[in-house]
């Protein structure tokens, strides 16, 4: 039987009591795999990979290594979230590196968009690998591989893969959610005892901030979309959008515009507002924001956020648009 293809009868995991089961079916796999070695994660923080960790760290505690690179293009608060549940709730082997500094120095000047993913890409495996090198006897990579992904790849997931790793560094793949859909790691990751807002955390691209920075990224407007983008989600958590909504968040371009504040001119960035519900990320159509919300939000974004003076509502559909802009 092909261990990449979910059996027929394999029940969705809906409940509690269905995600414990799967949860002591895998701990007992894992350990039967992994015996005594090490096992080594890229945790990014997003739900497959947490939950990956927090699954295998009630299989194996210390024998997992998890890495997790800040390449100072996360949202607000992210990275701290990692430290605290992981390092500290969860006490995980955690190696936490903050590449901040190396990231955006690379990025300086950069404005192609495609050109700043493959700079962050390659930037996270060079970092990583640096790390993996540096660790004694593992064995093991995990990767939190879900069901879509590998339908997706046809069955290849190397587009999943932390790929580019060393060729004398051979690892064997620990994927003890591949089977599930998105649905079922989120109950298992409650099952978990992960909190829920990482649980539930709306999907974020790789490169993060990088491809919401638009254009050449500098630190001041970095700061300005990661504060504002911190703010919309406050608002849509307190008026009870975060649940209906896909994915929001800001867009920040490399453009500015003459404002007033305080009485004086006063230049600043536009602040761009994108909502989106989809079934499939294929097409995606538009959240309407009731105009009080929407007239709230620019109110504390233009007052609280240094340097961004205006606040626009994206409307287009996808297609035409896509979901990020770059």
């Amino acid at each position: 039987m092909n261990p990449n293809v979910r059996p027929e009868t394999m029940q969705r995991i809906t409940t509690l009591e269905l995600a414990n089961a799967f949860i002591d079916e895998q701990v007992a796999l894992v350990r039967e795999q992994v015996g005594d070695k090490k096992v080594l994660l890229a945790l990014s923080g997003g739900v497959d990979s947490s939950v990956v960790a927090a699954l295998l760290i009630k299989a194996i505690g210390k024998q997992l290594v998890c890495v997790h690179v800040n390449h100072g293009l996360m949202r607000k608060g992210e990275s701290e979230q990692v430290i605290e549940v992981f390092g500290k709730a969860l006490d995980a082997n955690l190696i936490y590196i903050d590449a901040t500094d190396r990231f955006l120095d690379k990025l300086a000047g950069v404005d192609a968009p495609e050109k700043k993913r493959k700079i962050i890409g390659n930037e996270f495996i060079e970092v990583f690998n640096e790390e993996a090198s540096k660790l004694e006897g593992i064995s093991f990579l995990a990767q939190g591989t879900i069901y879509p992904d590998i339908l997706e790849s046809d069955g290849v997931k190397a587009h999943h893969n932390v790929g580019g790793l060393p060729e004398d560094m051979k690892f064997e793949l620990v994927e003890p959610v591949k089977l599930l859909y998105k649905d079922e790691v989120r109950v298992v990751g409650e099952a978990l005892g992960l909190p829920h807002g990482m649980v539930y955390r709306q999907p974020f691209p790789g490169p993060g901030l990088g491809v919401r920075c638009l254009g050449a990224i500098t630190r001041d407007r970095l700061h300005a979309l990661r504060e504002a983008d911190a703010i919309l989600r406050e608002e849509f958590d307190l008026n009870g959008l975060a649940g209906k909504v896909w994915q929001y968040f800001i867009a920040v371009p490399d453009m500015k515009s003459v404002g007033v504040r305080d009485g004086k001119r006063y230049e600043g960035w536009p602040a761009i507002i994108r909502a989106v519900n989809t079934t499939d990320a294929m097409t995606a159509t538009i959240e309407e924001i009731p105009y009080a919300l929407l007239h709230h939000i620019t109110d504390r974004i233009t007052h609280e956020v240094e340097g961004i003076n205006r606040v626009l509502l994206d409307l287009t559909p996808k297609p035409i648009g896509t979901i990020e802009w770059e």
